[in-house]
């Protein structure tokens, strides 16, 4: 399943068409977006025979935020080695754990004002939780996973090291700060999501063309997904439609030399595999 939100409504997409899902299934799931995660295993079983004959076009451009409003928003940070080095720190013992606030979070085709000097870029696979997870292993971390998706850990470095202390949660959570999406790929549509490539292409200005500037893999996190649910929930609860940004491989805006940061006319396009891409653009 692909699970997306069409103007605050939970839909179904399948290729370029959109299926209501409160209005295909008689009123049993949805409109409302969390009815999907509340009510996982049984709405999981319906979307596999879901009747997509009344499908209707759909624009990606459209669509907005998969979890326009979810209970809680993790994001961790340092969770590639490659990503520590260039940030010339130590690998972490445990997760780097801040969050983003809700406002923060856009669609799949965004546009962001780059009216500050220093917007970095953060590709990130984005897991979201399907069942309540509370003091869970991780041998069985994976059972308590919807899906996963692309997003984007835009950050205004100025903000995030603002005195007196840093400050991630707010330089991470300007408006519109959050983009990911187009919708949440459930797990039976994804062969392994522990090798999935994170990427991160650019163009316009600083861009040499179509620039490749980020190009990860999960298989390299140094914690995984189960890993990270077994330690957050050793702490707190999860609950169905949280989502997690599970970190960024190397290659962001601030480890380079000159540094790279967003400007007017850039375009950042962000990818997970071939099963998510999402457009962001800086005016």
């Amino acid at each position: 399943m692909r699970i997306a939100n069409l103007n605050n409504r939970l839909v179904l997409l399948s290729g370029d068409t959109a299926l209501d899902v409160a209005e295909a299934s008689a009123g049993r799931f949805g409109p409302d977006i969390l009815s999907a995660y509340d009510n996982w295993d049984d709405f999981a079983a319906w979307g596999k025979t879901a009747d997509f004959s009344a499908a209707k076009p759909v624009n990606l451009a459209d669509l907005g935020a998969p979890i326009p409003f979810p209970r809680q928003i993790f994001a961790i940070g340092l969770n590639y080695r490659d990503h520590a080095d260039e940030a010339s720190l130590p690998y972490p013992e445990n997760p780097m754990v801040f969050t983003k606030f809700a406002s923060s979070l856009a669609g799949p085709h965004s546009t962001i004002k780059a009216d500050t000097s220093a917007i970095d870029f953060e590709a990130e696979m984005v897991v979201v939780i399907g069942k309540k997870a509370d003091r869970v292993k991780a041998a069985d971390g994976w059972k308590h996973v919807a899906g996963v998706t692309i997003g984007q850990d835009l950050t205004e470095r100025d903000v995030q090291w603002r005195p007196p202390a840093p400050q991630f949660s707010m330089g991470k959570s300007l408006r519109g700060y959050g983009p990911f999406g187009p919708a949440v790929v459930s797990l039976d549509e994804i062969a392994d999501p522990e090798n999935l490539a994170v990427q991160g292409v650019l163009t316009g200005p600083g861009a040499d063309g179509e620039m490749l500037i980020q190009n990860g893999n999960t298989k390299d996190l140094i914690f995984s997904v189960p890993q990270l649910i077994e330690r957050l929930s050793e702490h707190v609860t999860l609950f169905p439609g949280d989502i997690i940004f599970t970190g960024t491989p190397a290659g962001v805006g601030m480890g380079r030399e000159p540094k790279l940061f967003m400007k007017p006319g850039n375009v950042l396009t962000t990818r997970l595999g071939d099963i998510a891409e999402i457009v962001t653009t800086f005016v």
